[in-house]
């Protein structure tokens, strides 16, 4: 091994990936001198792709080449004694936002794909090797490689408002591999960084704060954001001149790695294996990165990064990943089929019938995000003081965390009124309904707010699974009628299926798609059919893994038969999640509409009725039935248990039957839709795309229909 990253990386011939770089925004390296107060020179380089900030700078190969460049530019002026020290930044708002994974995906071979991470490691590399200390100035968002800039760096200071620091690349079904894996531990300790690279990917995506990366020890300073470039350069001319101390609790003297290490690491590996199982790759990948970063060099850990990256860039979960992240960023924001937005009706006043739990988390929801009027009814005002109090007390929650100060929770409470008088809706824009899961009880109470609101007044169904244009049907308007599925937790998943039936009207159909885009939430438009996307494809693999059950297999084994899905939960474990009486209602709902496609089992409105159903182990995985859940299904349970491939393969292709005839009955335009609603809506894992890619692969397209959903199929690169 080499003593330098650079001696490193020298003989690599990176012009294979040069053709990478047709099309590549590039981020252009700028450089201006700056004379600090001391006398000192610092070399400013500014990353800056030209566009605004909704246009984030990305490090592609020719933005790799060219901050290459620049910074063996920078390193001669250092060594003529011209400067003293260099800065790296980013235009406003933004340092960068990692890799440009367009340019990622193009990758044509292993070899390739072991070269892009080599160029990161070169050209990063060098910021430690400039002969002069390297000031990383985070000025806004740092993404991977934006946050691996700062880490090659020296020092590192953070701008007080940037919007956020993270390393998201395990999301991604990757790993940070310019840096991170090796650096951030060695920098703030394996805790933190377990932390940071893991755990934080996997809690859909969460970001650090800049507080967070200055407590955590990513940064050495933080600034406020009204002089943040000013303070930074002062402050590193302090350091400069050895006036400000830089101390780090966690420099790597002070890391404890005999014992603490080791022990973090197989707590992570363990808490892993119960939280998602062992099909997503990234993790365990970058776990192993992780344990290893404990002892060797610099070059050993960038070395070893070199060759995950290669492996996983060039791999099914990672093709998968791209695809779904795809739909995520664009599709999801422009909804197909969404009509124009000028059709809109403007809503000034929102009706919520209910005040149950569902109602109140509507209600805590449009009102934050709308800040309109919010009125909640029930059937007597005791149930209506519970939702408002439910309301008023998460408005505390939030204002008690610093999320809303005082004037701005009092707006809010003032907003939401609970009532039982209904003649209130009178002036609603928006009435929804979270009552009981029966067309009949929903066509009662839509009746009855009919004759009270606007003739233009948009009524809005919450229904999971009924038919939205049978609970419209005794409306005298129901073109005015449109299904609006939330999933829970309301506040937290971002779907919402807009449900149009051959009377809504474009007008109605536009009011929905701008309230839920103005509800922070992605919209997906489905036509009026049995379960709708998601509780339509849950009920496939909820159906099957009752099926297998009753066979006689035993629990514990049905959930391990679903593992590789890579679904955040067995499918027990999440009816557990959804309720037992919901589940039970859904299956119903498809056996009646597709018996011959669809199980159920009498014994589910059985089991609905205990107060527990299942044991679980200390990860939430389901292990067993609890003693009265046993006395309900001993009586039905068979004696032909299913082997775990059996099982896997009954609900690959049921869920490839079951998509393919979504399509071909036009439930959704096509398929993206599809894997759109299952990541959105059920938490289906970026690495498989959805279900389609996934099932591509499997085979389970071509057992079932003889074709592909995907032409060509969403698949890694051998070699």
């Amino acid at each position: 091994m080499t003593n330098t990253v650079s001696e490193q990386y020298e003989h690599i011939d990176f012009s294979p990936i040069v053709a990478m770089t047709d099309g590549e925004v590039v981020t252009q390296s700028r450089v201006r001198d700056i004379r600090l107060p001391s006398g000192k020179v610092l070399a400013l380089v500014t990353l800056d792709n030209g566009r605004d900030h909704t246009r984030p700078n990305t490090l592609g190969p020719a933005t790799m080449f060219q901050l290459g460049e620049t910074l063996d530019a920078l390193k001669a002026r250092a060594a003529a004694g011209e400067i003293q020290a260099v800065g790296i930044t980013g235009k406003q708002y933004i340092l960068a936002a990692g890799a440009d994974l367009s340019d990622i995906s193009k990758v044509g071979s292993k070899d390739d794909a072991r070269r892009v991470a080599q160029l990161g490691h070169k050209v990063f590399g060098k910021l430690s090797e400039l002969g002069v200390p390297a000031f990383a100035f985070v000025n806004g968002l740092a993404l991977g490689g934006g946050l691996e800039i700062a880490l090659n760096s020296t020092y590192r200071t953070v701008d007080a408002s940037a919007a956020a620091i993270a390393l998201p690349e395990v999301f991604l079904g990757i790993i940070p591999g310019w840096g991170g894996a090796y650096l951030l531990p060695n920098l703030i300790g394996i805790e933190n960084a377990l932390e940071v690279v893991i755990s934080n990917p996997l809690k859909q995506n969460r970001m650090l704060k800049p507080q967070q990366a200055f407590d955590y020890g990513i940064v050495d300073a933080i600034f406020p954001a009204a002089n943040y470039l000013e303070d930074s350069l002062a402050w590193a001319d302090g350091v400069l001149g050895g006036k400000i101390k830089v101390d780090r609790k966690n420099v790597p003297g002070k890391i404890e790695r005999l014992t603490k290490w080791p022990i973090a690491i197989k707590m992570a590996r363990g808490m892993l294996e119960s939280k998602i199982g062992t099909v997503p790759k990234s993790p365990y990948v970058a776990l192993d990165l992780l344990d290893k970063a404990r002892n060797g060099s610099k070059a050993e850990g960038f070395a070893r990064e070199d060759e995950a990256l290669a492996e996983l860039i060039t791999g099914d979960q990672f093709a998968a990943s791209m695809y779904a992240f795809d739909l995520v960023q664009k599709r999801a924001k422009r909804p197909v089929g969404a009509p124009d937005k000028e059709l809109a009706k403007k809503v000034t006043k929102v009706g919520i019938i209910g005040a149950g739990l569902m109602a109140s988390q509507f209600a805590l929801l449009f009102v934050r995000k709308l800040q309109v009027p919010v009125l909640i009814t029930d059937l007597d005002q005791a149930r209506v003081d519970k939702g408002v109090a439910y309301i008023h007390d998460e408005i505390g929650k939030l204002e008690a965390k610093g999320r809303l100060d005082g004037d701005s929770a009092n707006k809010l409470r003032a907003l939401v009124t609970g009532t039982t008088d209904k003649s209130l809706y009178a002036d609603c824009d928006f009435v929804i309904e979270a009552v009981f899961e029966e067309v009949g009880v929903k066509q009662q109470v839509f009746g009855e707010i009919e004759k009270i609101i606007a003739e233009d007044a948009i009524l809005a169904t919450n229904t999971s699974s009924l038919s939205v244009e049978e609970i419209g049907a005794k409306l005298v308007h129901p073109e005015r009628l449109v299904g609006f599925h939330f999933f829970n937790p309301v506040a937290v998943m971002p779907l919402i299926e807009i449900v149009k039936t051959p009377q809504t009207s474009e007008s109605a159909l536009s009011t929905a798609f701008v309230v839920a885009k103005n509800l922070g939430k992605n919209a997906v438009l489905t036509a009026d059919a049995p379960g709708f996307v998601v509780n339509r494809l849950l009920a496939k693999v909820m159906g099957e893994a009752a099926r297998a059950v009753y066979e006689g297999t035993p629990v514990g084994d049905v959930e391990k038969a679903f593992a590789p899905l890579g679904l955040p939960m067995g499918p027990f474990q999440l009816i557990d999640l959804v309720g037992w009486k919901v589940a039970a209602h859904v299956q119903d709902t498809m056996v009646r509409a597709f018996p011959e496609r669809f199980y159920a089992n009498e014994n589910f409105h059985a089991l609905a009725e205990l107060p527990e159903v299942v044991e679980k182990d200390k990860g939430g995985r389901v292990t067993g039935w609890t003693k009265a859940a046993e006395k309900v299904l001993k009586p039905a349970v068979g004696s032909s248990p299913a082997s775990a491939d059996e099982i896997l393969r009954r609900v690959q292709d049921g869920l490839a039957q079951e998509i393919k005839i979504m399509l071909d009955e036009g439930v959704v335009p096509e398929v993206e839709d599809i894997d759109l609603c299952l990541i959105l809506g059920a938490g289906w894992p970026f690495i498989d795309g959805g279900a389609s890619p996934y099932l591509d692969r499997e085979g389970a397209s071509e057992r079932v229909f003889d074709d592909t959903f995907h032409h060509p199929v969403i698949t890694g690169i051998a070699g």
